[in-house]
């Protein structure tokens, strides 16, 4: 856990690092002076506990970089109870294409790898059976992006992906919805 917090906060140091460009995911350079973004999947964090952080690096206006740690991740939306137990945590990255003009907020669609990392135990006849969820993951999502402030921007976002784990795949299935809601602070 201190070495991915570690790691967050040197994406961090090395994104401010390029510099404090006028851009931001709507387009309104003018007024708004970030190109960076911490952000959080607050809907997961309440539903599943699972913590969903990021970083994104605005490289224009049109696309950014993000950069997402995972805790406690889940396969899609499935809970842990009745002895379910994820011990599973990931790493994703993805670049996200803005689209449209307004002011207020934009469309964005992405493409995304993830690397998922641990096991996931249940309850078996009297035992409990291990799946090991180690998968790469290769998907698409989309979202839309609303900035309230010149600081905050927040929004729904979904994404669909293709695991290639076999042992994932026999346990639960090889495509994995996920999607949240996220709220960020711009810098």
């Amino acid at each position: 856990m201190k070495k991915i917090l570690i790691t967050i906060f040197m994406m961090g140091l090395l994104g401010h690092s390029f510099g404090q460009n006028v851009i931001s995911s709507s387009g309104a350079s003018s007024d708004r002076d970030f190109s960076n973004e911490f952000k959080l999947n607050f809907l997961n964090l309440i539903v599943l506990g699972s913590i969903e952080a990021g970083f994104e690096k605005y490289l224009s206006e049109d696309h950014s970089l993000d950069l997402q740690v995972h805790l406690n991740d889940r396969f899609g939306f499935n809970s842990q109870k009745n002895g379910k137990n994820y011990k599973t945590n990931s790493v994703q990255a993805s670049m996200n294409f803005y689209f449209g003009n307004n002011p207020n907020g934009r469309i964005y669609l992405f493409p995304l790898a993830k690397i998922r990392f641990g096991e996931f135990e249940e309850p078996v006849d009297g035992g409990i059976a291990t799946t090991n969820m180690n998968a790469f993951m290769f998907g698409v999502g989309g979202g839309y992006k609303w900035e309230f402030s010149p600081h905050f921007a927040f929004g729904p976002y979904g994404s669909i992906a293709r695991g290639f784990n076999n042992e994932v795949a026999d346990r639960f299935t090889r495509v994995e919805f996920n999607g949240g809601f996220s709220l960020g602070y711009r810098f």
